[in-house]
């Protein structure tokens, strides 16, 4: 469906320029577009070594062990029929502590594998279980301490201070996962009440 949405926005666009005659205009935008986008890709792919790197040492000097087992009495509050040894709160807690972190692309492949455990716990049904629902309003909210993609995008513009963001980026997440975890818990009790 998005893939449609955004075919019929780039003919929209592209007839649009053809009527109103400024095709140069677009032809224009879509290199200097492109250019631009090489440029902030490979402006951020150091940025994100350098942090995937350093992700690495903590794990390796258990760093990250230590932050999972501080959020793992949270993580069980938030989703109690996930048993506390399940590889489905392993991946969970990986994920969460990457979104901290600011390394949303290490903390992807981390949520996809946590849904698969999810889904196994929840007997491969299709349908999404409170365990997913909960992981996904979190995973979407992400409270984050350090934004390195967005730091990484400031340094790329040449950014005066680009560890400004830290402060407001925190403050934003923390009100944004607390409302994803209180809408989640508002409309399961709703549900649950219903049933």
């Amino acid at each position: 469906m998005v893939n449609i949405i955004w075919v019929m926005l780039t003919a929209i666009g592209v007839v649009f320029a053809m009527i109103n005659g400024t095709m140069n205009e677009v032809n224009e935008a879509i290199f200097n577009g492109a250019k631009e986008a090489v440029t902030l890709c490979i402006g951020l792919i150091s940025i994100l070594v350098f942090w995937l790197g350093m992700m690495r040492i903590a794990e390796d000097a258990g760093l990250l062990k230590i932050l999972a087992s501080l959020f793992r009495p949270i993580v069980k509050k938030l989703f109690p029929e996930v048993p506390g040894d399940h590889p489905a709160m392993g991946y969970m807690l990986s994920n969460m502590m990457a979104n901290m972190f600011g390394l949303g692309n290490a903390a992807t492949p981390l949520g996809i594998k946590a849904m698969e455990e999810l889904k196994r716990l929840n007997g491969g049904k299709n349908e999404a279980s409170r365990s997913m629902i909960t992981f996904l309003a979190i995973n979407t909210s992400s409270l984050t301490l350090i934004p390195t993609t967005v730091i990484a995008i400031r340094m790329n513009y040449n950014s005066a201070s680009p560890t400004d963001i830290v402060g407001p980026t925190l403050v934003a997440t923390f009100c944004s996962t607390l409302a994803a975890i209180m809408i989640d818990r508002y409309f399961y009790y709703r549900r649950t009440r219903k049933g």
